[in-house]
């Protein structure tokens, strides 16, 4: 069949060729009930391809080409059943739009996919963004039990550093109540290194001029001894022994005393 223009239901311009096969049963009624058998069928067939065609949107046309075949075949098989003959088939060859509606086709498919990809695409930021929003969550969560655990233990650690200094206190307490210089001597000594010890360490601290009284801290902090010999019970009393008095010459045996 020759190629024809058709004109489908949405007013779209294409051209449609095709193929028909038939087989002749009956030969009489095949030459006196038509008078050219091939013409009659290639005008009906075309004819209907303009009806069948013609019915149907441009998508549904390019896509449904078995279900126009099937139509086609059906009512030109009933028209020339008279005239002795069978057609076995009919197949549609070629659509083609014009170039103009092609293009547009092609722009309208871009477009589409176009419009999927920058689906995806946003579908993928937002899962990338809630996993990084999740992890940040988890993050922050571990950050926060790690610094309360490192608050309960430096809390800890001032509670008991606390109790020593409470405990050492009361321990300076009652020496001083008791009326030893011992005691006194040990806590103004420990005050004393402790302010040192602060300005030895400020940041804007270049030059430290250490005072005239230094020999004098060294001299307190003597008395810790006698105050830690007095809490275990070490001390001058009877039980303790008797120093052998050193004198300038020994009268036994005349030699120099050992220093």
């Amino acid at each position: 069949m020759p190629g024809q223009e058709v004109i489908t239901k949405d007013n779209a311009m294409v051209r449609v060729d095709g193929v028909a096969f038939y087989q002749v049963l009956d030969a009489a009624r095949a030459s006196y009930e038509v008078t050219n058998l091939q013409v009659a069928i290639l005008n009906l067939t075309m004819t209907n391809i303009r009806t069948v065609m013609g019915s149907m949107d441009l998508d549904k046309l390019l896509s449904e080409r078995d279900e126009i075949n099937h139509r086609l075949l059906k009512v030109v098989d009933d028209a020339t059943h008279n005239w002795g003959v069978k057609v076995t088939r009919i197949e549609i060859k070629d659509i083609e739009p014009p170039r103009d509606l092609v293009e547009a086709m092609g722009r309208q498919m871009k477009a589409e996919r176009d419009k999927r990809a920058a689906i995806l695409e946003a579908e993928g930021e937002r899962q990338s963004e809630i996993l990084a929003a999740e992890y940040e969550k988890q993050a922050q969560i571990l950050s926060a039990e790690g610094r309360r655990e490192a608050a309960y233990r430096d809390a800890e650690a001032r509670e008991r550093e606390a109790e020593a200094e409470a405990k050492a206190t009361a321990m300076v307490s009652q020496a001083i109540n008791k009326g030893s210089v011992q005691a006194i001597n040990y806590f103004v000594a420990t005050k004393y290194v402790e302010a040192l010890k602060a300005l030895a360490e400020a940041d804007n601290q270049k030059v430290l001029i250490m005072p005239l009284e230094v020999s004098s801290v060294i001299g307190t902090i003597a008395g810790v001894g006698e105050l830690a010999r007095e809490a275990f019970g070490i001390g001058n009393d009877s039980t303790a022994p008797a120093k052998t008095p050193k004198s300038g010459r020994s009268r036994s045996t005349g030699s120099v005393p050992k220093v």
